[in-house]
């Protein structure tokens, strides 16, 4: 048993950037063995908080104690030292190293002396296999981190953390890639984590996860704090209420859209690769919202960058507008007027080291060139500014860096520069991952819109509710192959999730 009631204090943390107060005057107590859930908007402070605990950035006011001593946390090293580690929501693995090499980085075991230490090669494979079986985890502790899926290196981290045997463990966004049964396995680690006295910080958007597992739910607005609650006083509307600070009721907006004659189809798709989509036939009409959901593995992420030009296909046609096409790079998918927003927006979306003007404008550069075939940095600023506003994009600047937006606000300025390239078709792929309850719903009023202005549009989503809230008719996939396509209003959960699994062994 601890001796102290709180394992965690951060008492009255402040942190400024240009422009920006992330943090002003919060509070977070967190006792030893429970799950304290960390919510709030995207850019409510909540990963700020976290990476000032960290050691990522140090508070410009405000004090630490862990189990009862002050600490100042100068970098993540000295954070791991005092037993506090971290799962990031964006993953940030060595995909040239394996698994093992990746868990183990910076303190190898060694073997030898002196001058003569070696790696233990054997050490760290029966200490990887340990921590694997303690986790009932199913990786190889020899496969490259760069051949795993999102969902494998996301259990990566997981294990990675755990190694460390710290005593409060921060978990942001830890399922937002995992499937339904990584998540079973992982809520199945954090009660174990639990037992043995171990706090863990959860960070996530998805209300049912929240209330399920936590103990104490902290809620954060505008970096400030709101209160600490048990979970067991909270339902999802008070949570939701206390986060936006205003009533959600509606969580989609109203579908007003007509969708017209069909404007794309697809024939007998199939790829080349031996594990990937094959023969998928379809049609998107104009005007229309058209689901696209399956599990993780389904092929859905392949299928639509096979749209874009961006995947080969071996066979099939596609018709756009009554002709027929063939998209072999992503250029041509543009010139006929297609955009596609990717999944992981850090990884494939945004350059975090530009502004948002400059990552709003870079799909479209040859609209901003004058006769001498330089950038019309006034137009840029001036369309980039208009899309900020439209979008409601929360900055200071266009002239701020993206990379310092939060995630909601990042996935607006994508949006915002492929609108820019005027498309009548847009491919979003998990449009609304990791991102919270009111940014989504102004990403589900953006998507709306331009329904209502004739735009096609075909949403993966992994989020049941998402998909019968959003579409006109929800196509379904399997194993790689098309397992059905139902009407929007007609669709159930069970329905979907029956086709979900359909060619399953």
């Amino acid at each position: 048993m601890a001796d102290h009631e709180f394992v965690l204090e951060m008492n009255g943390i402040c942190k400024q950037f240009p422009g920006v107060k992330a943090l002003d005057n919060v509070t977070l107590k967190v006792r030893p063995g429970t799950v304290h859930a960390l919510m709030g908007e995207n850019g409510a402070g909540k990963s700020t908080l976290m990476k000032c605990l960290f050691g990522i950035y140090t508070p410009d006011a405000g004090e630490i104690y862990l189990n009862g001593d002050k600490v100042e946390l100068k970098n993540s090293k000295d954070a791991l030292d005092h037993g506090v580690s971290m799962i990031h929501q964006e993953l940030h693995p060595i995909p040239q190293r394996n698994v093992m090499e990746n868990i183990w980085l910076g303190r190898f075991p060694a073997k030898g002396w002196g001058p003569f230490r070696l790696v233990d090669h054997r050490k760290m494979l029966n200490d990887t296999k340990r921590l694997f079986k303690e986790l009932e985890m199913d990786i190889d502790p020899h496969a490259l981190a760069g051949s795993m899926s999102v969902s494998k290196l996301q259990s990566l981290e997981i294990a990675k953390a755990v190694s460390y045997h710290s005593g409060v463990i921060i978990m942001d966004e830890p399922t937002s890639s995992l499937t339904g049964n990584e998540v079973e396995a992982l809520f199945k680690i954090i009660g174990q984590l639990k037992s043995r006295g171990v706090a863990i910080i959860y960070i996530s958007h998805k209300m049912e996860e929240i209330l399920r597992i936590s103990d104490e739910v902290t809620i954060m607005r505008d970096g400030k704090l709101i209160g600490t609650w048990a979970a067991s006083e909270l339902t999802t509307d008070l949570i939701i209420t206390r986060m936006v600070g205003r009533d959600l009721s509606q969580r989609f907006p109203e579908r007003t859209n007509v969708p017209g004659g069909v404007l794309l189809k697809v024939e007998g798709l199939t790829s080349p690769a031996a594990k990937s989509f094959k023969d998928i036939s379809f049609e998107l009409r104009q005007g229309e919202v058209l689901g696209l959901g399956g599990l993780v593995g389904a092929q859905r992420t392949e299928l639509i960058e096979a749209l874009f030009g961006l995947r080969a296909v071996s066979s099939g046609t596609i018709t756009l507008r009554g002709k027929p096409v063939k998209f072999k790079k992503p250029q041509a998918a543009k010139q006929h007027k297609i955009a596609l927003l990717t999944e992981e927006r850090r990884v494939t979306g945004i350059f975090p080291v530009l502004s948002i003007q400059e990552n709003a404008a870079i799909a479209n550069l040859d609209r901003y060139l004058n006769p001498f075939f330089l950038l019309n940095e006034r137009k840029m600023k001036a369309e980039a500014e208009r899309s900020v506003e439209q979008l409601r994009v929360k900055t200071p600047s266009v002239k701020t860096l993206i990379k310092n937006l939060s995630g909601g606000n990042q996935q607006k300025v994508l949006l915002a520069r492929w609108l820019l390239t005027e498309p009548d078709i847009l491919l979003l792929d998990e449009p609304t991952r990791g991102i919270d309850v009111g940014a989504k719903y102004e990403i589900y009023s953006i998507i709306a819109d331009l329904a209502r202005q004739g735009k096609s549009i075909i949403m993966i989503s992994s989020e049941m509710p998402e998909l019968l809230g959003m579409s006109d008719r929800i196509m379904v996939m399997c194993e790689g192959r098309l397992s059905g396509i139902v009407e929007g209003e007609k669709a159930t959960e069970e329905e979907i999730m029956r086709l979900a699994t359909k060619y399953m062994v």
